[in-house]
């Protein structure tokens, strides 16, 4: 029960949290036995590994997309982002372009790289198909397959038979991967079966049932559930989408209407909207069910969007607040399986006989850039560590520390209505923690809220907090804890995010994350108060202490109660702390740009000038614990191009096309009148770099860079700068510019692109502001 008036206590929001009940196994086939080790099981509410309740953290990552080279660095980012699931489309194309002979080489050795998930020490699902989408040519069909006179994603024996074959080829590959009582160490946890499929059930089954009898027989087998999917009953755990905007939309749409529903804490798990430009009708929304809101099993995400593609029609501009917000909220809304696509982003796979992108040309809706897949994720295409990696590192950072808490708690739903503060309650008896969101994008902000406080109520106990009404500011997204037992503490309330937890000698470090605008405190009850440090304490009606700190949020807000010390950081410092081994022994380290961990420690990216880096430390004389500062040397990372010049601004003359008539992108032909200009990258630069990454901050309509006859990169102009790793790329560049071509942003078009960046001028533009190489080096801190 929820409410949202003013109580006698004088707060304004008030919840009662159930009492606590046990799980019941969910209704799926799914799992693994009581003698397998690692098992896995599913509940009702949560799954658990060895027992123990479980929020896996998932990531999108495509090899086909990258070079294979570089897996291990970018997974070994990702893990230190967070995230314990590897997840990956294993496209048909890329692997049977022509009928008969498959491919497993190079980038597209589906086997290397899920051994390589193993060193890092990521689980595996790998969702096979046969259609997949992805925003690639066929939803990854191979060209022989869709001209095939048959009838495709249904239980056609013509197209089993050549499904049956597709499967048996994965399976030749990674069956001896997949966890299960044989193979218990195996990182293949999961195989997605298909990809928004909606009305088949029979065929799900079919494809499910062909999978394990070439050997492919997961612990978990799931299926996309938006778009009121019908799936057949037991054999999947239906996944489902949320994202913050989408290409899919048309070019006159503002925001889009959907997207209130993913900053808005709810029980309904079904967005219709995913995929629905790919329908032949859109989907009933009275005849879809209650949208996942009694499924009697997790609600499980496998596409909360850590980002958004561009079309030619239709370019989002997402920003990373709004990435972390959406994450969160669904935390609040009960999610118990963060699954985030992409995680990182890529470059369009070259075919042998075609280009590999979706396209009007090959029947779809939109046109994507031909190479250019960077969905602009928490790592770019190019590897870069973007803003909402790091806000996403601390949000997994806690789960980490509490999800097996966090994983047992139903959620409490607040009102929504407009006006009033968004906010949930995920706990049972009296503990648990609240959640708020007070974000949207930039298109549509919310307000700021004024005379917040909440209560609590559990059957034993009721919290009261703050002390005094707040208000809660634009744009925060934030949860605290309800008497959750802290360090050495048996129940502590805070008006501060938790970030992590570790005992460093004799002593239990808590570090928290400050809300911006409102005030740290902390509540401690059930416990007689030991001495106290760097606060000031007062105690409530109720006998509480409430504890203030004398310092500022930062690096040295430090509150010692007994032997818990209370790290509170500000925003910025609390997106810079990282969790792993160094020296082989776990540690927390500060640092607020890119790197990850390797056995040996922790990797750190080296930066223009020296930077410090701090690792925590038991002091050694039972006084506490402290930062040791490490400098981490400067390199020179960044290299001033002479921007080039465009000799002329050419605009593309606007058409349609397509099945719903939307504006189509340039050809190979139309580009033949694009402007063109050239940069030249000096000799020696980046030598014995890790890598080179020519960043361009540029503004137009559609740009492609070309080094001699090879397209390395494009994109749609949506505000962003254009990032290239030109790494793999050296030997021509000894050779060879880099020659771009390039349309002018035509005033008077129609496509869409975010109002805050969308160019004034009355003329065409085409210009580029800067041209930057980022030279990376890495230092490792032991």
């Amino acid at each position: 029960m929820t409410s949202a008036t003013t109580t006698s206590t004088g707060a304004r929001y008030r919840v009662e949290l159930p009492r606590p009940t046990d799980p019941v196994p969910a209704a799926l086939d799914l799992g693994d036995g009581a003698d397998t080790a690692r098992r896995i099981e599913v509940t009702d509410r949560y799954l658990s590994r060895d027992g123990r309740p479980w929020i896996p953290v998932m990531g999108e990552y495509h090899f086909a997309r990258d070079r294979r080279e570089v897996w291990e660095r970018e997974l070994r980012k990702m893990r230190a982002g967070g995230i314990d699931v590897l997840a990956t489309y294993v496209f048909w194309l890329a692997h049977e372009e022509v009928e008969g002979e498959f491919r497993w080489d190079g980038d597209r050795d589906l086997r290397e790289f899920v051994q390589t998930a193993v060193r890092v020490g990521l689980d595996v699902v790998i969702r096979i198909g046969p259609w997949a989408h992805g925003e690639t040519r066929n939803g990854g069909f191979p060209d022989w397959l869709q001209a095939r006179d048959i009838a495709h994603r249904t239980d056609d024996p013509a197209y089993l038979e050549v499904v049956r074959r597709w499967y048996s080829a994965v399976a030749g590959q990674v069956a001896d991967l997949v966890h299960r009582t044989e193979a218990p160490e195996a990182p293949i946890i999961g195989i997605q079966i298909e990809n928004e499929l909606y009305d088949q059930p029979q065929h799900l089954s079919t494809l499910r049932a062909i999978a394990e009898s070439v050997g492919l027989a997961a612990s978990l087998f799931t299926a996309t559930g938006w778009g009121g999917a019908q799936l057949p009953p037991g054999r999947f755990l239906p996944v489902y989408a949320g994202y913050a905007d989408g290409f899919w939309e048309e070019s006159d749409t503002g925001w889009p209407e959907f997207g209130r529903q993913h900053f808005t804490f709810s029980d309904v798990r079904d967005d219709l909207s995913v995929g629905a430009d790919l329908r032949a009708s859109p989907a009933d929304a009275s005849a879809v069910g209650d949208r996942g809101t009694n499924d009697g099993w997790p609600y499980a995400t496998c596409e909360l969007g850590s980002g958004m593609a561009t079309a030619y029609h239709r370019r989002p501009l997402v920003d990373a607040e709004d990435v972390a917000a959406l994450a969160l909220t669904k935390l609040g809304s009960g999610s118990a399986w963060q699954g985030y696509y992409m995680f990182h982003g890529g470059l369009h796979f070259e075919g042998e006989l075609s280009t590999t992108q979706e396209s009007q040309a090959t029947g779809y809706p939109n046109d994507v850039p031909v190479r250019d897949y960077d969905f602009f994720a928490p790592i770019g295409a190019a590897g870069t560590q973007r803003r909402h990696f790091h806000q996403l590192r601390r949000q997994h950072l806690f789960l980490s520390a509490f999800g097996a808490r966090l994983a047992t708690y139903p959620a409490r739903i607040g009102s929504q209505e407009p006006g009033e503060l968004r906010w949930s309650a995920r706990g049972a008896g009296d503990r648990g923690f609240l959640f708020v969101n007070n974000h949207q994008p930039a298109l549509a902000p919310l307000d700021a809220v004024e005379a917040v406080r909440f209560e609590i109520v559990g059957p034993d106990a009721a919290v009261r907090f703050p002390s005094d009404p707040i208000t809660v500011p634009v744009g925060s997204s934030f949860f605290w804890p309800i008497r959750q037992p802290l360090g050495g503490l048996p129940a502590v309330s805070a008006t501060a995010q938790p970030i992590t937890e570790i005992r460093i000698g004799d002593h239990d470090v808590v570090f928290l994350a400050a809300s911006e605008g409102i005030a740290a405190e902390i509540q401690i009850d059930g416990v007689r108060l030991p001495v106290v440090r760097g606060a000031s304490t007062a105690v409530t009606d109720e006998g509480r202490h409430v504890i203030r700190p004398d310092s500022a949020p930062g690096i040295d807000c430090r509150v010692q109660v007994g032997r818990t010390t209370f790290v509170i950081l500000d925003s910025g410092t609390a997106d810079a702390v990282w969790r792993g081994p160094v020296n082989g022994i776990d540690s927390v380290v500060i640092w607020p740009h890119g790197g990850w961990f390797d056995d040996r420690g922790f990797v750190a990216e080296r930066q223009d000038a020296d930077e410090e880096l701090l690792v925590l430390t038991d002091r050694g004389d039972g006084s506490g614990v402290e930062f040791r500062r490490r400098v981490v040397e400067g390199t020179g990372a960044r290299h001033d191009l002479e921007p080039p010049m465009f000799p002329a601004a050419p605009v593309f003359a606007p058409r349609v096309g397509g099945p719903a008539s939307r504006f189509a992108a340039p050809t190979e032909d139309d580009f033949v009148d694009a402007a063109i200009a050239e940069i030249r990258i000096p000799g020696g630069i980046g030598d014995g770099a890790d890598q080179v990454v020519l960043r361009l901050d540029w503004v137009g309509d559609v740009i492609r860079l070309h080094i001699g006859e090879d397209l390395i990169a494009d994109q749609f102009w949506s505000g962003r700068p254009l990032e290239v790793d030109l790494s793999g790329h050296r030997d021509l560049l000894t050779e060879h510019p880099i020659r771009l071509t390039a349309f002018a942003w035509d005033p008077a078009t129609r496509v869409h692109v975010d109002p805050r960046v969308r160019p004034s001028a009355d003329d065409p533009v085409l210009r580029v502001d800067a041209a930057t190489l980022l030279v990376r080096r890495y230092a490792r801190v032991s």
